[in-house]
């Protein structure tokens, strides 16, 4: 018969060795479970990390479409073994390249201005070669060959080599600076209408010092010897003498009065009216009679001056033939100066015509009506009165001009709108 002492020990023993059983078992769970919750917290974090980047990338990106698109510029990679142009981003105006994928880069020199199409392909074939280490052009480019020609500014650079260091991509950006090249242009010509200023200026004082120095010492020495004149004769000889190179001089200060009007814009007020020509021509023969038979010319109003209107601004056309008469009296040695006009169907010439030395050929067109351009350097005058005459035809929308025979005379004339 089992004693209960030996069954209690028996359970014990069992008992033991079920726990030893328990925990051994455990155990490893317990470690298994610990490394699983680890590798979760891990891979947590290192999502949350990936996540963090992604946002990170996504936010650089906007950022930098954002400069392009602020910068109007393109983005483009040329893939150099096969000479392929790719686009990645555009953000220029329109009529830019074509933006699709595999553009081959020798097609693009056919839309790049001949003017400016070998030194681009010099440049961008040598930085694919590994010649440069980078490229800057401003050429004329466009969209197709039907379209007009816009100014482009590129820059490139080599983004990888090879083991040899030979060039395998070339990344690139591009931008339209039509608005820059505007400008440029604008400085340009500001600058030249400068220097010409600045050259006008000095050919200005130097012709008025001249002219200014030549009447004036005439007026200062007749004056001088006007008191030891012997005879009556030859004191009205002085003094016609004296009273001519006034007249000029102040002929010379009026033309430059009314050039530095015209050139201010303070000339005034363009007044319209209606008037008979006739008595307008008549008033400015009356003016030059006196001083025509002095020089044993004949000046008259043409017999075919009738009695139409005009309307326009009076005084400005009289200026215009009054410059007129002034230098037919000055280049007409003999013979006669009439003036007239003739009618149109939508203007009125109102010409000056002498029997004068005339103008060479070479020399009568558009240039003679500008500043300090004279014919003959040996007579008095500084070159304005014809460029005088111009503005005044100008402001009035019509326009002058001149016919001559060298030799046997001229006919200057201004055409008024109707």
């Amino acid at each position: 018969m089992i004693s209960w002492s030996k069954l209690l020990l028996a359970d014990v023993s069992f008992l033991e060795r079920i726990d030893v059983l328990i925990w051994v078992v455990a155990i490893p769970v317990i470690i298994a479970f610990v490394i699983m919750l680890y590798l979760q917290v891990k891979q947590f974090f290192q999502l949350k990390d990936e996540l963090g980047k992604l946002k990170q990338i996504k936010r650089h990106n906007i950022e930098y479409d954002l400069v392009l698109k602020a910068m109007r510029l393109a983005i483009w990679r040329i893939d150099v073994k096969e000479g392929v142009l790719n686009y990645e981003s555009d953000f220029r105006k329109t009529d830019s390249f074509s933006t699709s994928k595999g553009y081959a880069v020798n097609d693009s020199y056919e839309l790049i201005h001949p003017d400016n199409r070998e030194t681009v392909r010099k440049a961008l074939t040598g930085l694919m070669e590994g010649q440069y280490e980078d490229y800057h052009q401003q050429y004329q480019a466009q969209a197709s060959p039907d379209s007009p020609f816009y100014w482009e500014e590129t820059f490139a650079t080599v983004e990888k080599r090879d083991v040899d260091g030979k060039p395998l991509t070339i990344v690139g950006t591009s931008s339209r600076i039509d608005e820059r090249k505007e400008i440029e242009q604008a400085l340009i010509e500001a600058r030249n209408h400068a220097e010409e200023s600045d050259r006008l200026k000095t050919a200005f004082l130097q012709n008025i010092t001249h002219e200014v120095r030549t009447p004036l010492n005439a007026i200062v020495g007749f004056s001088d010897i006007l008191p030891m004149a012997q005879s009556e004769e030859e004191r009205n000889e002085l003094i016609r003498l004296i009273k001519q190179n006034n007249s000029h001089l102040l002929r010379l200060f009026d033309d430059m009065m009314n050039m530095s009007k015209l050139e201010a814009g303070t000339a005034g007020n363009i007044v319209k009216v209606d008037f008979k020509i006739a008595p307008l021509l008549r008033e400015l023969v009356d003016k030059y009679v006196t001083l025509c038979m002095e020089k044993g010319l004949e000046v008259f109003v043409d017999k075919s001056v009738a009695d139409d209107v005009l309307y326009t601004d009076r005084d400005r056309l009289r200026e215009i033939l009054n410059q007129y008469m002034n230098n037919a009296v000055k280049f007409t040695a003999t013979g006669s100066i009439s003036i007239g006009y003739d009618k149109g169907p939508t203007a009125i010439r109102v010409w000056v015509k002498d029997t004068g030395k005339g103008i060479p050929y070479d020399k009568c067109n558009e240039h003679l009506f500008e500043r300090f351009v004279k014919v003959d350097d040996y007579v008095a005058g500084t070159g304005l009165g014809l460029s005088i005459c111009r503005s005044l035809a100008d402001s009035l929308g019509g326009k002058v001009g001149v016919d001559s025979i060298f030799g046997k005379g001229s006919t200057f004339w201004v055409e008024i709108p109707l």
